[in-house]
C-alpha cells in the first residue's frame, strides 16, 4: 500500500538470513539486508552502512525493521525519526508488563493480527491500559494485515509523520 503513494525502501535486520529482504524486494520495494551476526539490535552506524546502498535523496520513506525482539532494540538509537512497536495478538497482552522500555520508547503501538482476537484470550482493554501507563502519548492502532482492517489508520499515522517538522 505504501509503494503506491511514497518512494520507499526497507532496511531489514536479522541475525543471519535474507528471507525478509527477499520478500520485500519481490514485492517491488528496494530492500537492504543487515545481518547482525548475533547482535540483538541495530545501531545508527549499521543504518548508515545500509543507507550507503540506497539513494535517500530519492526516497520519501525508509522503513527499518529492527531485530525482532522487545528487549534490546528499544535501548539503542537507530537514528530513526519515529519508532513504531508492532505486536501480534498471539504474543499476548502481557508484553507491556514484561518489556516496559520498548513500549515507553515508541511513538505508536500497532496491535497486529487482530483477526486472532477471538482465539487467543487477548484482553485488548488491559493491553491498552498497560500501554497508556507506560506511554500515554502513544496511540494503539489495531490492524489486520490479512484483512486490511485498520490499515487506513496506520497509513494515515505514517503519512502525518512524513509531513512532520523534521521533513526537509
Amino acid at each position: 500500500a505504501l509503494r503506491e503513494t511514497y518512494r520507499l525502501a526497507v532496511i531489514e535486520a536479522d541475525l543471519d538470513s535474507t528471507v525478509d529482504a527477499e520478500k520485500v524486494a519481490a514485492a517491488g520495494v528496494p530492500a537492504v539486508q543487515l545481518r547482525t551476526g548475533g547482535f540483538c539490535h541495530v545501531e545508527a552506524a549499521m543504518v548508515q552502512e545500509a543507507l550507503a546502498c540506497l539513494d535517500p535523496g530519492d526516497l520519501d520513506l525508509i522503513l527499518l525493521e529492527n531485530v525482532g525482539n522487545l528487549v534490546c532494540p528499544a535501548q539503542s538509537d537507530t537514528g530513526a525519526h519515529a519508532s513504531a512497536l508492532i505486536l501480534s495478538v498471539p504474543e499476548g497482552d502481557d508484553k507491556p508488563l514484561k518489556y516496559p522500555v520498548a513500549f515507553a520508547a515508541c511513538q505508536v503501538v500497532v496491535l497486529n493480527k487482530i483477526d486472532y482476537l477471538g482465539f487467543e484470550g487477548f484482553d485488548v482493554v488491559a493491553f491498552r491500559q498497560r500501554v497508556a501507563r507506560l506511554n500515554p502519548r502513544a496511540p494503539v492502532l489495531e490492524l489486520s494485515c490479512r484483512s486490511g482492517a485498520g490499515l487506513d489508520v496506520w497509513l494515515a499515522w505514517l503519512g502525518e509523520r512524513l509531513r512532520g517538522p523534521w521533513r526537509a
